[in-house]
């Protein structure tokens, strides 16, 4: 069993990580369904360059709550982490000069390029634990840290490959105990992610959006149908552009021109991502 220091350059990341994204605590779900995906993803890179063997199984992401125990659990079945992947990656915390960083920026969202997203779970955790075993390795690790810069990690038994990270929610953020909540967050930052994600039992992404298939591929009904889909009381659109950009950057999506009847429908942010 290992203890130890999380290894951080400013006295205690946690409360500025707290602050600095206190405006918008429900960020990280995102960040950590987002990890789970890119664990997922690596897992199907390295299977079809042979370097992870044996069958990958329904790759998939749950999210789970039990009110009881005041814990949320988002669970993948992708690479997994050894025990010096998880000292790596989560206890070497470098965020050099956080204060100043903090004063200059005040955007949420580019905390995840600092490579911070999973702390983004000390915004509503008391405590925090992982429970991973990586594709390479016969055994599993534990690690656990109550947001204060200590932290256990040690060596269990772990049947599944994956990574399971349970949080234990503190009293000021029990809106992430309700179902609803959370199924809001998910369809909103989730719903098309490559990777499967189930909470309560559902599916609640779908994978294989139609910008992903060739437009020669799809009819008119294919197109009014998937429109119904992120807006199920809309009226049919006027018409859209089935966008394949691959200069100067890679872009691919279906752009959507709604009926406008009154000026006042005009939103913002209505593009889905």
């Amino acid at each position: 069993m290992q203890k130890g220091q999380i290894r951080v350059q400013t006295e205690n990341i946690f409360p500025i990580i707290k602050k600095f994204l206190y405006s918008e605590h429900e960020i990280f779900l995102r960040e950590l369904i987002s990890n789970a995906t890119d664990a997922s993803q690596k897992l199907k890179t390295l299977a079809s360059i042979g370097e992870a063997k044996g069958e990958l199984g329904d790759l998939r992401i749950d999210v789970t709550i039990d009110a009881k125990e005041k814990t949320l659990t988002i669970s993948d079945n992708g690479v997994g982490m050894t025990a010096a992947e998880v000292d790596k990656y989560i206890n070497q915390v470098a965020f050099s000069g956080a204060e100043e960083f903090l004063d200059k920026y005040k955007d949420a969202n580019i905390i995840g390029h600092f490579g911070l997203g999973f702390y983004s779970a000390f915004m509503v955790s008391d405590k925090v634990e992982i429970y991973s075993k990586s594709y390479t390795e016969a055994n599993a690790v534990y690690w656990s840290c109550d947001g204060s810069p200590e932290f256990e990690l040690y060596e269990i038994d772990k049947a599944d490959r994956g990574t399971k990270i349970v949080l234990h929610i503190n009293e000021d953020s029990k809106e992430f105990l309700e179902a609803d909540r959370v199924r809001s967050i998910l369809e909103r930052f989730c719903r098309f992610l490559p990777v499967a994600i189930y909470f309560e039992d559902k599916q609640i992404n779908n994978t294989n959006p139609l910008w992903t298939r060739k437009p020669s591929e799809l009819t008119t009904e294919d197109y009014q149908n998937f429109y119904k889909e992120l807006y199920p009381y809309g009226e049919t659109p006027l018409f859209w552009i089935h966008l394949n950009v691959d200069y100067p950057f890679n872009l691919t999506g279906i752009l959507y021109f709604p009926k406008i009847k009154q000026s006042y429908e005009i939103q913002k942010d209505k593009i889905q991502l």
